[in-house]
């Protein structure tokens, strides 16, 4: 019987965490912070290079 609730638990865990991933990432791609994540990933990559 515990086992259930646990294994419940753990199904119900990993669905929320899988739900609200999926509300912060259309959250940020609804306030166009796409292109801002773009280009910190692209001067971070320059400067780990050495090009920048």
């Amino acid at each position: 019987m515990i086992i259930k609730m646990k294994s419940k638990i753990k199904g119900l865990t990993k669905y929320g965490v899988l739900l609200m991933s999926v509300l912060f990432i259309s959250t940020g791609i609804y306030r166009n912070e796409v292109g801002i994540v773009l280009k910190k990933a692209i001067n971070i990559c320059l400067e780990c290079i050495g090009i920048g």
